[in-house]
């Protein structure tokens, strides 16, 4: 599944290209998640005003109205000209003065969704529970060492959770986590405010760091140049059962955690 570094590192590869573009004509194939919202044709005559990013929602400004999309869990978008038809995986297409944008999906879980804007109901049932941008200047050490008090679930799921801070998905979680010296077991109440500091800067760390590498390409992931992204390669615990440690030497151990997988190190991480 995309996670916040590529859904970011998405935004990046075609916000400048698309802002103050004329929407010409948009098509959609077959269902996503959640409908459109309007008649296609509604859309057409609008301009793209900017692009911004909300967790793992991405959120284009138009001259009339908000558009949201997400990626599911096998997304991607691509921005140019010169397409082709559209093909099997491709769902929905949106004809820009300055160029298309589409949406490639083959499992289907992704979103195109329109609403009036971010207090509009239908927005507000998709981004209203979110958490701190853990990218932004609100993301503060100690609101996040009280948010975790509250929480007596395990830190790992808090942190998948998306209500203490969002879009610290699961490679980014367990590397976080690694950083930190946490073990994702541990509590959520019971790390003290020095852990929470570092647990603190490590998702920052790691998120920038990520978004720096373009993100992560387990399976089909691009960015809207067709670029894959990079930083699975220097993971230092996800996937990577069994193997050594990168900085012990102690072998990675993988366990389930909510239907998920993690990874951590006994040795460098601490309950």
């Amino acid at each position: 599944m995309p996670e916040l570094p590529e859904v970011e590192v998405t935004r990046l590869s075609f916000a400048n290209r698309i802002a103050g573009a004329r929407i010409e004509a948009v098509s959609i194939g077959k269902p996503l998640r959640w409908p459109l919202g309007c008649p296609p044709r509604e859309l057409v005559g609008q301009r793209v005003l900017g692009v911004r990013r909300r967790g793992k929602y991405l959120l284009l400004d138009l001259s009339g109205g908000l558009l949201l999309m997400h990626l599911g869990m096998s997304g991607s978008l691509s921005f140019g000209t010169g397409f082709c038809a559209p093909g099997r995986h491709d769902h929905f297409d949106m004809l820009t003065s300055l160029g298309t944008l589409r949406l490639h999906d083959p499992r289907r879980f992704g979103a195109v969704v329109y609403t009036s804007g971010e207090a509009d109901p239908a927005a507000q049932k998709l981004l209203g529970r979110l958490g701190v941008e853990p990218l932004g200047e609100t993301f503060e050490a100690v609101a996040f060492h009280q948010a975790l008090k509250l929480r007596k679930t395990a830190i790992k799921q808090v942190l998948l959770g998306g209500e203490a801070v969002v879009g610290v998905g699961n490679i980014y979680a367990s590397e976080a986590l690694f950083l930190a010296g946490i073990r994702p077991t541990t509590k959520a109440s019971r790390i003290s405010k020095p852990r929470a500091a570092l647990l603190h800067r490590a998702i920052q760390q790691v998120l920038a760091q990520a978004v720096a590498k373009g993100g992560s390409t387990l399976r089909n992931f691009s960015n809207a140049h067709g670029v894959a992204g990079c930083f699975q390669l220097e993971a230092m615990v996800y996937d990577r059962a069994g193997l050594p440690c990168r900085a012990c030497g102690e072998p990675i151990k993988a366990i389930r955690q909510g239907q998920r997988s993690t990874f951590y190190c006994v040795r460098c991480q601490k309950p």
